[in-house]
């Protein structure tokens, strides 16, 4: 039985394979035959050889568990035997449709190789006799219309060589003669020297080879074309010279006709120069270029006549030329250009004695200046004020050991000159630049300054005898204009700290030298705009910035420190009424020197803004837009970069004085005086008293106040316990008006609020400490909630017209609100932060250990 069970377990399991291998291998067997085949045979059991067991077996347990054994295993094959019995019907079936499907399909592949062998061969064999035929055709109709396109070449050369011939004949012309030779130059040079045309192009009448025939042509037009067109440009005749200047590309010879008529329009320039210097050097001509724009205008008048000669013959060489071709027309006149800018340069630096202002104002001494730093000239007198450059300051002597020989009228002059002459440079070159740009490049790409310019002489000269001195000159004039304006430095008249007299001046309080210098900034830095030039900004700017630092900052520091520091006479006193009003005007003006020059740069860097000028800058009306005045690359934001710089310098030193003076003005003037403030304010008060002993106290005070006033009314004992009860506040506010608003009158608002809050912060520990020395139950319960009342109406009265101010009394308040909460409120918000772990909706200035002590404020 067991070898039965096996075989046919053995015959399924043989037979499955095959039954997979059959499905695959026709897509039309039905699914459903792998379903019946899918199943496995059971995996044998692994059990102890039964027959071994039973023979082995020497017990009648070990008897009936060996035929157990052998019960269970005949079970089992048993069991599978029917399984394996009951599929053998369905893979007899599957077996016998797929042998039916083979043989169908069998037929298939015979009939199909039928079909690819009698019928699909000689159709593959005709398909590639055609497409090779074809091929062939492609290829001869090729190989023909070349031989076409040859023929027509040299058909199309021979007939410009006899065009040219006979054009330069008898008929003489020259047009045709030139249109003939473009013609041929059209013509692949492979073709014109090849073989085929050497055989065929030669005649009678022009033997010579096509090529050499050519280029005779091409030379013998070109020297006829450059005698006509110097002939046609002596004579002054315009219309031939536009007609022969055309026909030197149509020989190939563009080169040359360029630079012949770069050397006509440059003979134009060259007259117009010196027409311009000649109209200074004839009669009268002296005066002429005494004139401060007398040589301006001449560099100007040479930059207009290019311009216009670039703009106006452009088209003309672009049309026939090429595009890009104007660059060497520019080229040639730039050469021009050097030449005749560099004379003018030249007779300008001769005739305005440049380099003796420079060797003069590198020599400035600036005594005034250096005396002023000096340590033994500290709280020295003024120094006299002579030549000065203002309306009536030439009463004095024209050459004073104060100019030191230097003219600064001729100064100024002498550098508007040179930022117009830079400025219409800066145009010039603008223009060029966008004449040389390459067309093929975006309309958003950066202008940058073209190679014609800067390998020119003239871009030369212009650095060395324009940018050079101007940036010396500007320095000189920047320096000169801070000392003379120290020099005639004066501060507001009719100053007082006492409120019954009023004031003439009017606000703000600075000392005259801040508008004189801020002014004189503005003009030097929107001058040096102006020109456009990134040479200048690079000097100037820093220039200023440093100037500012040293000598400005430097002049009203050293005037704070040495001159109107608010320092008492006698130990003891208070400051002199005139010092401290001294130096609340030297506080003034760095507040506002700050600020003038915040407003400075930011017209410069917005440039919606338009600022006008009152003179003196020598230039445009309105302020020049940076993107416009420096359009090159990113020169315009490397000179706001500069600009923000300037500012950002500046602020900072005057910031950092200026503080150190509300300081001193703080500590020299204010704390001195708020220290009886508060002992009058706090004299007479006494937080230990409870309700009943204030009522008493009230009651003696109205008592003897009607014993002083017998006409006092009948509700006099009410109005003096309310007196009383506000005395604190009310005495606080009147010996805070009388300290702060006098000075407040003539403070700027800045540094008054600066002012305020050093004050308030001050007041704010002193009226913390004082609450403190409370602690240990030193106040009755009505004694705290007056502390309270009375604190905060001396914080109302700080912190008026600036609420902000009460933020540094939060401490001070804090420990007043805990000191006087009652014991439930108390316990409840303890409660609540413990829970919440320290959290809660109170914002605690203090610590824990702080509100504890608070609590000791009032007794129990």
């Amino acid at each position: 039985m067991s070898a039965l069970a096996n075989g046919a377990a053995s015959t399924t399991t043989a037979k499955m394979p095959a039954v997979n291998s059959s499905s695959n291998s026709s897509s039309n067997t039905p699914t459903i035959t792998m379903t019946t085949t899918t199943q496995k045979p059971l995996p044998p059991k692994k059990l102890a050889d039964p027959s071994t067991a039973l023979r082995n077996a020497t017990t009648p347990a070990e008897i009936r568990t060996a035929l157990a054994t052998l019960h269970a295993r005949e079970t089992g094959l048993t069991t599978d035997l029917k399984t394996a019995l009951s599929t053998h019907a369905d893979l007899t079936r599957s077996f016998a449709r797929l042998d039916n499907l083979r043989a169908g399909l069998g037929a298939q592949v015979l009939a199909a190789r039928s079909i690819s062998n009698n019928m699909l061969s000689s159709a593959s064999d005709t398909a590639a006799r055609l497409s090779g035929r074809v091929r062939t055709l492609d290829l001869e109709k090729q190989r023909v219309e070349d031989t076409l396109r040859v023929v027509e070449q040299v058909a199309e050369l021979k007939a410009c060589i006899a065009g040219v011939v006979g054009s330069m004949g008898a008929p003489q012309d020259w047009e045709a003669a030139a249109g003939y030779i473009a013609r041929a130059a059209r013509v692949p040079d492979e073709i014109v020297r090849g073989g085929f045309a050497a055989a065929v192009v030669p005649t009678v009448e022009v033997p010579d080879l096509p090529w050499v025939t050519l280029e005779e042509a091409r030379e013998s037009l070109c020297g006829l074309f450059l005698r006509e067109f110097k002939k046609a440009t002596a004579e002054g005749d315009a219309a031939k010279v536009t007609r022969f200047f055309k026909l030197f590309p149509l020989v190939g010879r563009g080169d040359v006709g360029l630079d012949v008529y770069g050397q006509y329009i440059c003979q134009g320039v060259a007259g117009e120069a010196r027409a311009s210097l000649k109209e200074g050097a004839g009669p009268g001509g002296g005066q002429g270029r005494k004139d401060g724009v007398f040589f301006a205008n001449a560099l100007t008048r040479l930059f207009d006549h290019i311009a216009r000669i670039v703009e106006a013959h452009g088209g003309l060489v672009e049309r026939h030329y090429g595009t890009g071709k104007m660059v060497r027309v520019i080229e040639r006149l730039q050469i021009e250009a050097d030449v005749q800018g560099g004379i003018i340069l030249d007779s300008w630096s001769d005739d305005r004695t440049v380099d003796r202002r420079l060797t003069d104002v590198r020599s400035y001494p600036f005594s005034f200046l250096v005396q002023s730093f000096l340590p033994q000239q500290r709280g020295f007198g003024g120094t006299p004020r002579v030549n000065s450059p203002a309306a009536g300051g030439g009463t004095n002597d024209a050459r004073s050991s104060e100019d030191e020989g230097v003219n600064m009228r001729e100064v100024d002059a002498l550098l508007v000159e040179i930022a117009v002459m830079l400025e219409k440079w800066s145009v010039y070159s603008r223009f060029l630049a966008g004449k040389c740009k390459n067309p093929a490049s975006p309309d958003n790409t950066p202008l940058a300054v073209p190679d014609v310019l800067n390998k020119s002489n003239l871009s030369r000269k212009v650095s060395g005898r324009l940018i050079g001195p101007y940036n010396v000159l500007t320095t000189f004039f920047f320096r000169r204009s801070v000392e003379k304006a120290f020099q005639l430095d004066e501060s507001p008249a009719g100053l007082s700290l006492n409120m019954s007299r009023p004031i003439d001046s009017n606000p703000p309080f600075i000392i005259s030298a801040v508008d004189v210098v801020m002014y004189i900034v503005n003009t030097v830095i929107r001058r040096s705009i102006s020109t456009s030039q990134r040479g200048a900004i690079d000097s100037v700017i820093p220039t200023i910035s440093s100037l500012l630092g040293s000598d400005f900052v430097g002049m009203i520091q050293r005037k704070m420190r040495d001159e109107s520091y608010p320092r008492a006479t006698v130990a003891g006193n208070f400051p002199p009424e005139d010092k401290i009003i001294s130096f609340i005007v030297l506080i003034n003006s760095l507040d506002l020197a700050n600020e003038y020059l915040a407003r400075i740069v930011s017209s410069f860097l917005k440039p919606a803004e338009q600022q006008h000028t009152n003179g003196g800058g020598g230039g445009t009306t309105h302020s020049k837009p940076l993107q416009d005045a420096f359009p090159f690359q990113n020169d315009a934001a490397e000179v706001a970069t500069r600009l923000s710089n300037l500012n950002a310098s500046f602020s900072a030193k005057t910031t950092e004085l200026l503080s150190e003076g509300i300081k001193v003005l703080f500590s020299q003037v204010l704390k001195p005086r708020l220290r009886p403030v508060l002992t009058d304010t706090f004299r007479d008060a006494d937080y230990a008293l409870t309700e009943d002993e204030l009522a008493e106290a009230a009651a003696e005070a109205a008592a003897a106040a009607q014993d002083d006033d017998p006409h006092q009314t009948e509700y006099g004992d009410d109005v003096d316990a309310l007196l009383l009860l506000d005395r604190v506040p009310r005495v606080f506010e009147h010996g805070w008006d009388a300290l702060m608003r006098p000075i407040a009158r003539l403070l700027t608002p800045r540094a008054h609020t600066a002012l305020l809050d050093l004050t308030a912060d001050y007041l704010a520990r002193v009226l913390e400490k004082r609450v403190w020395s409370y602690a240990g139950g030193r106040t009755s319960p009505y004694g705290a909630i007056r502390m309270e009342r009375d604190f905060g109406g001396i914080v109302g009265t700080i912190s008026k017209g600036n609420y902000a101010v009460r933020e540094v009394f939060g401490r001070t308040a804090q420990v007043l609100m805990v000191a006087n909460m009652e014991e439930e409120e108390w316990e409840e918000l303890v409660e609540e932060e413990e829970e919440e772990e320290g959290g809660g909706e109170m914002m605690w200035v203090l610590t824990k250990e702080e509100r504890k002590r608070a609590r000791s404020i009032v007794r129990t």
